[in-house]
């Protein structure tokens, strides 16, 4: 655990408040759940809530199957990172974060797909190379809780109508998963 140097005090309704520059950080938006555990030592901790994290082994498997299905690596991840990862380049991107650009992507609740050379291509993780082929939001009660999404094996590849569906399935599935 990393020392900040931050002390803040507990007001009379047992609230404190994390710093800005922690939550900008951490990327902790108003609203966002966190989960609060306590250790032996009298600690507590305060971790971010991840609805589609608590589905990783899942996730991973169907990202797996599709690609064994597809040939084309897949991706999921929550509102901050990758969280399964299936295909080439796998082990360069989970837990990775991802990018401002998918952030917004996710926000406004729309997939999108990569269907002609022409459009500007969306890499979704930082620091990766490959852009997204076709991505989906996951939703679970009217709220977006990450993406699942295909991403190129080189620069000239396209999306197919078949992929974009079998993506837009596969995102409601998993919010399907979360909600039950």
């Amino acid at each position: 655990m990393k020392a900040t140097g931050i002390v803040r005090r507990i007001d009379d309704l047992g609230r404190v408040v994390i710093p800005k520059e922690i939550r900008r950080t951490m990327r902790i938006r108003e609203g966002d759940p966190l989960e609060i555990f306590t250790t032996a030592q009298g600690e507590i901790i305060f971790k971010k809530f991840s609805p589609v994290g608590e589905l990783s082994t899942f996730a991973s498997q169907y990202a797996d199957v599709l690609y064994k299905t597809t040939g084309i690596p897949a991706i999921v991840c929550d509102k901050d990172v990758v969280i399964a990862a299936s295909g080439s380049g796998k082990k360069e991107v989970v837990e990775r974060r991802i990018t401002s650009t998918l952030e917004d992507i996710m926000k406004n609740k729309k997939s999108i797909a990569y269907t002609s050379e022409d459009m500007h291509k969306v890499v979704p993780v930082e620091g990766c190379l490959k852009h997204i082929l076709v991505c989906a939001p996951i939703t679970f009660s009217g709220d977006v809780g990450g993406a699942i999404m295909f991403i190129s094996t080189d620069e000239n590849t396209v999306a197919t109508e078949s992929q974009v569906k079998l993506v837009q399935v596969a995102s409601m599935f998993l919010g399907k998963q979360i909600e039950d």
